[in-house]
């Protein structure tokens, strides 16, 4: 009130750069060290001080990227990869963008590329060998403005093969628990590697559907949810899904919300030794904190001041009590403050008495100095009595209450500055009971269920209900996600919604009245999938088996009927279940023996328990164990091979993966023979990565077929081979040239060539390929054209018009391209005119459409116009119709209730020339007629038709 203020000060240093003005401090010259900080100012006056609410001052700033050279991220083709951005110190909301190869070309996100908005990362879900090249991170802060860029980070693809189809890996996922404020946009960001590129979907675990409100973008990489509520709650899962798999992530939302008050206190005047209570109560998510200010400073719980959560009382008050109180809620979110007045009179006359209320059996007069009281019924004094007991307060008390009470009844006060009294009618009513109380069950996470609390009470008596859990009182703000009350005025029925395993315990109901107090309680289980199981031991491992033991977790509920082993590597995407023995776990057993495995590999298990609710969460994994050693016992799949050049045998195969290579030293033994031969030769290649092995020897014919065999060694010995396959030596090329080439021009872009296939020659020809150039002096501006098969003929497109052309005929096979024909030269025709038909008019009466234009005269340079063709498509059935004609008009027949597009060009023997303007003919020109520059247009059929005059178009 600034009519009662007489200073206000803000809590900041005073130097010469603040200074206030009024209520307002103004800070000049701002400094992020000095100025940073939390903001309060007081007010106060001959009545006391408060404070004001907090104001809190930040500054926005984005420091550089450290310049150190960032090192090359090496990866196979197919694989993911992640590259880190590693954010720079900032204050302030920042976004993130990554610059391919040099500033501004940004990478485009998709569903194999995503920039996340959280980490700043860039996630790259598959590599393709156009990723290769330098990646620079851009950070910007929206509030300053300011950019900055990382140092390049090379992406390199490793030359030691493709990487084959795994399950999604996710490698970005929102965090297990999320706190949401009321009302804000909530991001979740969810994205995963994987080949091929995983599909991202979104779903509730409740499995309630998505309100309209919820966007998902970047290829459902990011949900979000705009003005965040209660109801949005609940577990979200990421699936990520490829024909490898399938993987997922979830996390809980959960509800917050700055503190808003529900009661507040309100100015309050009361007499010397009288004592005072006040409560505020505010609602907010997580539950708010309380505290008490008196003038501007914290109160404490001590004599006669006494404190419990937003309580505050003060016993037999004196003058020193006077001032401004403030109560004070406050959580993670926020803190807001309610101020009230407080005054202490001392009286000089007796304050009247309240009307005593209809059910009530006493009454306490308000005096200052405290009054002397005397009761009566009707006009009689009452006395103590065996029922009736009198004392100093004023309050009269009757004990075993009968009709013959029920009546007027008066209360006398006085003290020495005068005499107050009241009279009320006490009404004598029928006992309550209760006819439905709550009844003890069992009920499963998830579920919903009402405890009925129903009673039979005196029409005249007001009823409350009330109900506790396990002792405490149900908040129905603070639990609204779960407790409701309902019914009507004698029902207080609790219902409770998706039932977790806390809400299992004693719920009590309390129905109270004026006159008398009932309760009725239950016990309510709750059941649930079991708990965690706990101390999962690798007890004993050889190279293909591990005994786990482990303690179980919690039942909830329902008894324990089974386990399921999971395990996980570096080599598998995410924790995979394994085959045990026995194969099926019973609930009685905590031992199993994991089969299956591979050797020399490091593992880690985990354990799930479930029951006749469901399967549970899993355990904490075990300590990583490595599997022992042992020889090969997978061969290399995909033998074969071929090509190469002259004396060479190329042997392929697909190499063994890390994870079945089974012990160190790891390599390839590769056997080969002539088709028809007994011996085997043999080589070893000791690199595992290594894909590829090439024999070379003079004496080896040429396109002769091997026996080829591929098998694996390491450290403890050799394994199986792979099946024989059949494999070519090196051929040579052609020798021989194609003869009798002869070429002829088609239009302006095609020539036509033509020739006699090879003689017969020793080699083996798989096709025919085509040179082409237009300088007989520079050869090397050639172009190519090749056609496998036995063909003798091919077209050659795409050229320049009215151009000369040489053009020489090879023929190729494995080993490369033999010589060339005798090159043969030819021109290409004319191009088409450029010149596109002009002032094309149409006139469209019932069905027939009249369409004229005018007649385009070819240039010196183009080919002579031999004819027009008009091309139109039906919107239907989208088909494409020609007619050519020598004209320059057409009638065409149109169908009354289709959509058309036609277009002209003109015929040349070089070629389609250009085309007109598109004409677009819609079922609401059924019956006009107009031009393609507007300069006619007629009503004939339609009288609500709108003809809408344009350059481009008319209809």
């Amino acid at each position: 009130d600034s009519e009662k203020s007489s200073c206000i000060v803000w809590f900041a240093d005073a130097t010469l750069r603040r200074r206030l003005s009024g209520g307002n401090l103004i800070i000049t010259g701002l400094d992020r060290d000095q100025d940073s900080g939390v903001y309060q100012c007081t007010a106060s006056n001959s009545q006391g001080t408060i404070l004001s609410q907090r104001a809190t001052l930040q500054f926005a700033y984005l420091e550089n990227f450290k310049t150190q050279t960032r090192s090359a991220v090496n990866v196979r083709e197919g694989q993911g990869v992640v590259l880190l951005c590693g954010t720079p110190l900032h204050s302030g909301e920042l976004t993130f963008t990554w610059v391919f190869s040099e500033y501004p070309h940004f990478v485009q996100q998709d569903s194999r590329r995503f920039v996340s908005q959280e980490t700043g990362n860039l996630y790259i879900a598959k590599v393709e060998p156009s990723d290769v090249g330098n990646y620079t991170c851009v950070v910007n802060n929206t509030i300053t403005k300011e950019r900055v860029f990382s140092s390049p980070t090379p992406l390199v693809l490793r030359n030691d093969g493709a990487m084959g189809e795994y399950e999604p890996k996710i490698e970005l996922h929102f965090p297990d628990t999320i706190p949401a404020a009321k009302g804000s946009t909530l991001k979740l960001e969810c994205f995963a590697l994987g080949n091929p590129v995983p599909k991202i979907s979104w779903r509730r675990t409740s499995d309630i559907s998505f309100p309209n409100k919820v966007k998902l973008k970047n290829s459902n990489a990011i949900l979000e949810i705009p003005s965040f509520q209660q109801e949005d709650t609940g577990t979200y899962e990421c699936i990520a899904e490829n024909s490898r798999g399938k993987n997922a992530a979830r996390g809980r939302l959960s509800f917050h919300a700055t503190p808003h008050w529900l009661q507040t206190m309100t100015d309050t005047s009361l007499s010397i030794e009288e004592n005072l209570f006040w409560e505020c109560k505010a609602n907010g998510k997580p539950k708010p904190s309380y505290s008490w200010l008196k003038n501007g400073e914290t109160l404490i719980s001590e004599g006669r001041v006494q404190i419990e959560n937003g309580a505050l009382s003060i016993s037999s008050l004196n003058l020193s009590d006077c001032g401004m109180y403030q109560c004070v809620a406050e959580n993670k979110h926020g803190i807001i403050y309610s101020s009230t007045e407080l005054m202490v009179l001392g009286t000089t006359s007796v304050f009247s008495l309240p009307a005593l209320h209809p059910s009530f059996e006493s009454s306490r007069p308000h005096a200052s100095p405290r009054a002397i009281s005397l009761w009566k019924r009707g006009t009689e004094i009452l006395q103590r009595s065996e029922r009736i007991s009198l004392f100093p307060n004023g309050t009269l008390k009757i004990a075993n209450v009968t009709k013959r009470d029920g009546g007027s009844y008066t209360c006398i006060a006085k003290n020495q500055f005068g005499t107050a009294s009241t009279t009320g009618r006490l009404i004598i009513t029928e006992p309550m009971r209760i006819r439905q109380g709550p009844s003890s069950t069992e009920i499963t996470v998830g579920e919903s269920i009402v405890l009925p609390c129903q009673v039979t009470a005196d029409p005249a008596l007001d009823v409350a209900f009330f109900w506790a859990f396990n002792g405490q009182p149900i908040d129905f703000h603070q639990d609204a996600d779960h407790f409701e009350r309902v019914g009507g005025s004698f029902s207080g029925d609790l219902m409770i919604r998706n039932i977790q395993l806390n809400h299992g315990g004693k719920y009590i109901c309390l129905i109270d009245t004026d006159v008398e107090s009932l309760s009725a309680d239950a016990i309510l289980v709750v059941k649930g999938p079991p708990s965690p199981p706990d101390l999962v031991v690798v007890e004993e491992v050889t190279d293909s088996t591990a005994q786990l033991s482990w303690s179980p977790g919690q039942d909830n509920g329902s008894p324990i009927t089974g386990y399921v082993i999971q395990a996980r590597t570096p080599f598998t995407v995410g924790w995979q279940a394994v085959d045990t023995v026995p194969e099926a776990i019973n609930g009685n057993t905590l031992t199993a023996t994991v089969v299956g495995l591979n050797a020399w590999v490091e593992y880690e298990f985990r354990v799930l328990a479930s029951n006749s609710v469901g399967m549970g969460e899993p355990s904490p994994p075990s300590t990583k164990i490595r599997t022992e050693d042992a020889m090969p016992d997978t061969a290399p799949t995909d033998v074969g091979g071929g090509g190469g050049t002259k004396s060479e045998l190329v042997i392929t195969w697909e190499p063994v993966p890390e994870e079945l290579q089974n012990a160190e030293g790891f390599g390839y033994i590769i056997a080969f023979r002539s088709v028809g031969l007994v011996t085997w030769t043999r080589a070893v290649i000791s690199s595992p990565s290594v894909t590829r092995y090439v024999f070379r020897n003079d004496t080896i014919p040429p396109f002769s077929p091997f026996n080829v065999k591929v098998g694996a060694f390491n450290n403890r010995g050799e394994g199986p081979f792979s099946s024989i396959a059949t494999v070519f030596s090196a051929e040579e090329v052609p020798s021989v040239a194609p003869e009798r080439v002869s070429a002829k021009s088609l239009s302006a872009a095609d020539i036509e060539v033509t020739w006699e296939p090879t003689a017969s020659t020793p080699e083996r020809v798989l096709g025919y390929e085509v040179v082409y150039w237009e300088d007989d002096t520079k050869p090397d501006t050639v172009g190519k054209v090749r056609i496998t098969g036995n063909y003798t003929a091919v077209n050659v497109s795409g050229l320049q018009g009215n151009t000369q052309y040489y053009l020489a005929v090879c023929a190729f096979n494995t080993a490369g391209t033999g010589p060339q024909s005798v090159p043969v030269n030819v021109t290409t025709k004319k191009p088409p005119p450029g010149q596109p038909p002009q002032n094309v008019e149409w006139n469209l009466i019932g069905s027939q459409l009249v369409l004229q234009w005018d007649p385009v005269i070819a240039l010196e340079t183009e080919s002579e116009v031999t004819g027009y063709i008009v091309l139109y498509r039906r919107h239907r059935n989208n088909d494409m119709y020609s007619i050519i004609t020598n004209k320059t008009s057409v009638e065409l027949t149109l169908n009354l209730n289709d959509n058309y597009v036609i277009q002209i060009k003109t015929l040349s023997e070089g070629g389609l020339g250009e085309g007109s303007e598109p004409i677009h003919i819609h079922q609401l020109s059924m019956g006009a007629r107009g031009s393609r520059a507007g300069r006619l247009c007629t009503l004939s059929l339609s009288p609500l038709l709108i003809c809408a005059l344009s350059t481009l178009s008319a209809s």
